[in-house]
């Protein structure tokens, strides 16, 4: 039965809201646009002052890390198949010449050497 009631009260508001709009659109057209247009730039002020706040988060920092990342690995990988290309179109040209190849660009990771293989002098209690 509540529901209902909350049905019929939600219909009934955007009942007089629609008739309401269409009253002030008949009776005064130029105010009715600008209440919108008024309306529309609010809305979008609000919108773009919530995205500057919230661009700063670290979530979107890393976020714009990640998309670098993939473009670079992209843009890897296709000089990787443009080579692939030229060699297979000049097969001929392969079969005469050992072609050279490229040196991988380096992962750049690095190796830390450590003291492996001294065992730790520990005292078992």
């Amino acid at each position: 039965m509540k529901n209902r009631i909350s049905v019929f009260f939600a219909l009934g508001v955007i009942i007089l809201a629609v008739v309401g709009i269409i009253g002030m659109l008949i009776t005064n057209p130029t105010g009715f646009i600008q209440k919108i247009v008024f309306l529309v730039l609010i809305v979008s002020a609000i919108y773009f002052i919530a995205r500057r706040f919230s661009s700063s988060s670290p979530e979107k920092k890393e976020q714009q890390a990640f998309l670098k990342a993939a473009k670079q690995s992209k843009k890897r990988l296709k000089s990787g198949e443009t080579s692939s290309q030229r060699s297979s179109s000049s097969s001929m040209t392969s079969l005469k010449k050992p072609s050279k190849q490229k040196k991988k660009s380096p992962a750049h990771l690095t190796v830390i050497e450590g003291k492996k293989s001294k065992k730790k002098n520990r005292v078992s209690f």
